[in-house]
């Protein structure tokens, strides 16, 4: 979690000589730095809906891997349906995301909080990634 800040602007006055400073609110924000570095954006699914889009991405997904990494394949599938089964049965406590661009055929990233209720992960698909070197 990050916190943005408007910055302070000094519009070159003098501070009054008959009392004090009224001074301005603070607009700071606490905002997620994945969220807001990736510019992603918030969507909504109830669990049929959210069914319906994974079962279409894993089965681009396992076509793309077997057309460049094959070897990949099966243990995809293993561990895919594992963390299915795992975000259905918490499902009620993940938050959405994708891109900007909001292509229904990206990925959707998944937000949840540790058992603290504070520290956020994002659960993502290893294979629905691109590597890129910086």
């Amino acid at each position: 979690m990050i916190t943005l800040e408007e910055g302070n602007i000094d519009i070159g006055a003098n501070p009054s000589a008959e009392g004090e400073d009224e001074g301005v609110e603070s607009s700071a924000q606490t905002v997620n730095n994945v969220v807001h570095s990736f510019r992603l954006v918030e969507t909504q699914f109830d669990k049929k809906s959210y069914m319906s889009y994974i079962k279409g991405y894993m089965k681009e997904l396992k076509k793309k891997l077997q057309e460049t990494k094959p070897e990949r394949v099966e243990a995809f599938e293993k561990g895919a349906a594992s963390l299915v089964k795992r975000i259905l049965t918490n499902f009620k406590d993940y938050e959405f995301y994708t891109g900007e661009s909001m292509n229904p055929d990206g990925m959707v990233a998944l937000l949840n909080y540790r058992e603290d209720g504070i520290t956020p992960f994002f659960t993502l698909f290893k294979d629905g990634l691109t590597e890129t070197k910086l």
